[in-house]
């Protein structure tokens, strides 16, 4: 629970007076600030659930918690009420920790236009004037595929006129151009009656709505009576418009014509990112799709995403079909005519609901992608500007480092670490002993591990970095390269060193330091690196030292000599637990005879 007695206290006297009640509950930071917005069926039950000490959390709902200093709640009749109220909520504040809905993409719609003699007309924004919308399209050709239908057919206005009985009888507007080229019937003269007009509407909100059968058995009947008629221009003008429909009808259905007015949402997840599929299926046909996605925050089951959809829908006014195929079985809270949710195991449901999976897997594969390519791009910029910085041929994506540790030529030790695309290579890290310097000689120290480390690359057809770096000045950088040269790697291992005091960066070669701005990314990351390195080589020179003095404790005693120390030591790890060891425990490790002396030094206080 938030910190500090005093909110302590506020919360859990919240929480006493919490009715067990159907309701709302909101929760505020310290700044008033609202975190997160919940519905609960009981009030109390629900909201105490955020508080109990052995319930374990995750990072993010245990992050929320604790930033909670107040709660607030609206006590409602049902469940339904809780819904409408949550989302209205939602909807007004959209607070941090909720479900955030948001479009994959800005699709567009076709729209008829509330108005006389309607336009029909592709846009990508809905407004509450009473019109008709039908999509979204994820596919822009598709959409005008279906407007180019349409033109050829229908022959709807597209001029912005207010075609209202007083100004067409006034004679108020012209014919124009539209009606001369034959793409127009020209109402704007009263040349197209408004009931005919209307017919055509309803006509193509049919075929929107993916309803082609009874369109396309209207459209026969009239060929069919002009035919009769002998009219048979007029009777060839409607066989072409059943082919145009027949002909757009085979290229969108995708399933069985039995399957009609159908909802199919599927939803998958990777990671903490998640998406939610929707189709709209008319007599076989996917008449519209879309795809939500948004971050995971409070460990959402798949169902309450899918519920958010549907809840999105029905704020958007879209009507809902009379089955709904699911990814994922869940229920609407207590709706007088809740929709069935069915997860079909095989046919032809089955086969569209996998359609949707499938769409969902694509579409988390492309954010995820997206994502590592931003990062990948990120890297790239870093490596391309210390290309740029350092003179190099090449972009230093493998990166090497030396730095020397010693007190007075005590354990010399060196360290070795790598950097791969800018970050560090763990498993890549050496530790090397100094085996033919004696005394404190940090260039020739220099010199040794350089040479042992890439002369044994070379021996092994290893790949040699991009860029060498040593901790150390003109000195520890000309020792390196007295190593690189005689292993005829001059020309191929790019080396800097970067001076301790002034944190100056040199070449091989150059008196002078590399002019770099302190405030540089270069500069950072070489420091970043160097910073490494040293910290090893500090780490491995500690351990070896604290080992060798334990290890000359143990062999101080008469009779324990090294091999018996690192016996000890390697068993029980410190001599606190030799000391604290038994007999037999002893015995069991340096035999009896030795462990009798180490007892004896032990009771002696020797060690």
């Amino acid at each position: 629970m938030s910190s500090g007695p005093e909110t302590f206290s506020h919360l859990q006297e919240i929480l006493a007076q919490m009715p067990e009640s159907p309701g709302v509950y909101q929760y505020f930071d310290s700044k008033g600030s609202l975190l997160y917005i919940g519905k609960a069926k009981n009030l109390k039950k629900r909201v105490k659930s955020y508080f109990l000490s052995g319930k374990s959390h995750s990072y993010r709902i245990a992050t929320m918690v604790a930033k909670i200093h107040d709660i607030r709640y609206t006590i409602v009749n049902n469940e339904v009420e809780a819904l409408t109220l949550e989302n209205n909520l939602i909807k007004a504040h959209q607070p941090k920790y909720n479900i955030n809905l948001k479009d994959g993409k800005t699709y567009p719609y076709i729209c008829i236009k509330n108005e006389p003699f309607p336009r029909v007309f592709p846009t990508r924004n809905k407004t509450e004037d009473g019109s008709s919308y039908f999509g979204p399209y994820t596919s822009v050709k598709t959409m005008h595929a279906i407007l180019d239908l349409i033109k050829r057919n229908y022959k709807f206005r597209s001029c912005n006129l207010s075609l209202t009985k007083p100004n067409i009888q006034s004679g108020k507007f012209k014919i124009c151009l539209e009606f001369q080229i034959g793409n127009c019937f020209g109402p704007c003269e009263g040349l197209y009656s408004e009931d005919q007009y209307k017919r055509n509407i309803d006509d193509v909100k049919s075929i929107l709505k993916g309803n082609f059968k009874t369109i396309l058995g209207q459209l026969e009947s009239q060929m069919f009576a002009f035919a009769g008629d002998y009219k048979f221009e007029k009777a060839e003008e409607i066989r072409r418009q059943i082919e145009d429909i027949k002909s757009f009808k085979r290229k969108n259905t995708i399933v069985s014509e039995s399957i009609t007015d159908v909802e199919v949402l599927a939803t998958d997840r990777m990671n903490d990112l998640a998406v939610v599929t929707h189709f709209h299926i008319v007599n076989g046909s996917i008449v519209a799709s879309h795809a939500w996605e948004w971050r995971i925050k409070l460990e959402e089951a798949d169902e309450e995403l899918l519920i958010a959809v549907v809840n999105q829908l029905k704020r958007e006014g879209q009507a809902l079909g009379n089955e709904i195929i699911s990814s994922h079985n869940f229920e609407f809270p207590d709706e007088e005519n809740p929709i069935p949710v069915r997860i079909p195991l095989r046919g032809e449901k089955h086969k569209l609901l996998e359609l949707a999976l499938k769409n969902c897997r694509t579409l988390l594969e492309e954010k995820v992608w997206k994502q590592n390519q931003s990062k990948a791009s990120r890297e790239d910029s870093l490596m391309q500007q210390m290309q740029q910085d350092l003179h190099l041929t090449t972009l230093p994506k493998h990166i090497e480092c030396f730095d020397n540790s010693n007190i007075q030529g005590e354990y010399p030790v060196a360290s070795l670490v790598v950097f791969r695309d800018g970050k560090p290579s763990k498993k890549d890290y050496r530790h090397f002993k100094i085996k033919t310097v004696t005394g404190p000689n940090d260039f020739a120290s220099m010199e040794e591990i350089v040479y042992r480390r890439y002369s044994r690359l070379i021996e092994e057809n290893q790949t040699l970095p991009d860029l060498v770096i040593v901790d150390g000045g003109k000195g520890q950088l000309s020792s390196a390269a007295q190593s690189i040269e005689k292993l005829g790697l001059n020309t191929k291992l790019p080396l800097i060193g970067i001076a301790k005091r002034l944190e100056e960066i040199y070449v091989v070669n150059d008196p002078h330091p590399l002019l770099l701005d302190k405030r540089s990314t270069t500069l950072r990351v070489i420091q970043q690196i160097r910073n490494e390195a040293h910290r090893f080589a500090i780490t491995f020179h500690r351990d070896l030292r604290s080992k060798n003095t334990i290890a000359t404790k143990l062999t101080t005693i008469p009779g324990i000599g090294e091999v018996i120390a690192k016996k000890l030591l390697s068993h029980f790890k410190s001599v606190n637990k030799v000391k604290t060891a038994g007999f037999e425990e002893l015995a069991a490790v340096i035999g009896k005879a030795k462990a009798q002396i180490l007892i004896a030094a032990i009771q002696s206080n020797t060690i």
